[in-house]
């Protein structure tokens, strides 16, 4: 059963950065994608970044000022957050996915409890 665990949520000023880890337990492949969401109260958790064998793909809002990566030897991956913005607040969650690229909730079927950010303006 693998089990995945957030951590580097914090609070930062506008402008800041953070990095969150995501670290598993247990075995994740070199085939599984990798993903971050995030969620604010009342709307839908959505994708921020996902990572695997054949690239990464970035939301809109977040391209050119967050970067996704990972070290297999460590089974963990990374969110650089930078340049952060109040509408950035939001608790963000790792994911994984067998196999193929995806950017739906839905396509992950593990995920770690969340980690909250909060940027102040």
């Amino acid at each position: 059963q693998v089990q995945l665990v957030e951590s580097g949520g914090g609070l930062v000023q506008a402008e800041g950065s953070l990095t969150l880890s995501c670290t598993a337990s247990g075995r994740i492949f070199t085939s599984y994608t990798m993903g971050w969401f995030r969620q604010t109260p009342g709307k839908e958790r959505d994708i921020v970044a996902c990572i695997n064998w054949s690239g990464t793909f970035y939301d809109g809002s977040v391209k050119g000022r967050f970067t996704i990566s990972r070290d297999y030897s460590k089974n963990t991956v990374y969110l650089q957050m930078d340049g952060l913005k109040p509408e950035d607040t939001a608790v963000y969650y790792c994911a994984a996915a067998e196999g193929q690229m995806g950017t739906t909730r839905s396509r992950y079927n593990t995920w770690g409890q969340g980690t909250q950010v909060t940027v102040s303006s």
